[in-house]
């Protein structure tokens, strides 16, 4: 697995490399630490950019000192230009599994103002993306995986059971059920149509929880599952889900399928890793590298 870790100056970013070494990954995983300087546009200061790079080549080493004491081989780069552009394509030419990244920065020059960035990246990135938050403590972790049954929710599923977690992982697997026809029944639906469409609705959501779970336990994982009849949005119910549980991950496909029966995780998926309480990880298939195809 090669991840990507690109990190500025601020907590956020120090704390999601220290993370992200901590954890468990695949043997021969290799880690590419980057950091951003943003270029001085209209004037010229060359003491103060080469001091803010200097500012940065140490930002990197530090993060990549974290690995190395992990053990996974590491390559650090320093680079100039956008933010936004430059990670995306900086792991698009590495060939990135993972890009990790932290919630929030401070401001400043070298500072990525993440809300932006983070967005750009999740969005953009060709590969899957977490977007690191803070811990309470050293407890086992607790991982929500959300999934509508799409292609894209049993590739996040596979790479959940593809990776080695710390002992003591807890697992919940959560669909939301979502509704093929309007709330509020229109007049040419008679009940039992309604009844039938909302048994479907039901029974996709069930598959859905199937296959994870049937995947979670070829690879020796035991979950808990849940099904929720929504009172609110996939994004609000994953997000109140996910605080109720006190998750420390929240898993998700990049999108599902289009159309009225999903979610259409694209959206949701940028929602939720933009405003959980916890870390999030947003899971792409690797044939997805098309910018367009995300909405």
């Amino acid at each position: 697995m090669k991840l990507l870790v690109a990190v500025d100056s601020s907590s956020a970013s120090t704390f999601a490399a220290r993370e992200a070494a901590a954890r468990l990954w695949p043997a021969g995983t290799t880690v590419h630490v980057i950091c951003v300087v943003e270029p001085f546009f209209g004037w010229s200061a060359p003491d103060l950019e080469e001091a803010l790079r200097q500012s940065a080549e140490q930002t990197v080493q530090c993060a990549a000192g974290y690995f190395i004491q992990a053990g996974l081989e590491t390559t650090t780069a320093v680079l100039t230009g956008d933010p936004k552009t430059l990670i995306v394509d900086e792991a698009a030419e590495w060939c990135a599994d993972f890009v990790i990244i932290g919630a929030h920065s401070t401001y400043g020059v070298i500072q990525f103002l993440l809300g932006g960035v983070a967005r750009a990246v999740a969005r953009l990135a060709a590969c899957s993306v977490e977007i690191s938050r803070s811990r309470p403590g050293p407890e086992p972790l607790k991982i929500l995986l959300a999934t509508d049954g799409s292609e894209c929710s049993k590739a996040a599923t596979r790479s959940i059971a593809q990776r080695p977690w710390p002992a003591g992982t807890a697992f919940r697997i959560l669909s939301v059920v979502e509704p093929s026809a309007p709330l509020l029944r229109p007049a040419y639906f008679s009940p039992e149509a309604m009844e039938e469409l909302r048994g479907k609705d039901m029974q996709r959501a069930q598959a859905a929880v199937s296959s994870a779970e049937s995947i979670l336990c070829g690879a020796g994982i035991e979950a808990s599952s849940t099904v929720a009849v929504p009172v609110a949005t996939p994004k609000e119910m994953i997000l109140s889900e996910a605080a109720e549980w006190e998750a420390d991950l929240i898993v998700v496909g990049s999108h599902g399928r289009r159309g009225v029966n999903r979610f259409l995780l694209g959206s949701v998926s940028e929602a939720v890793a933009l405003h959980a309480n916890c870390s999030v990880e947003i899971i792409r298939r690797p044939r997805e590298a098309e910018p367009s195809a995300l909405r």
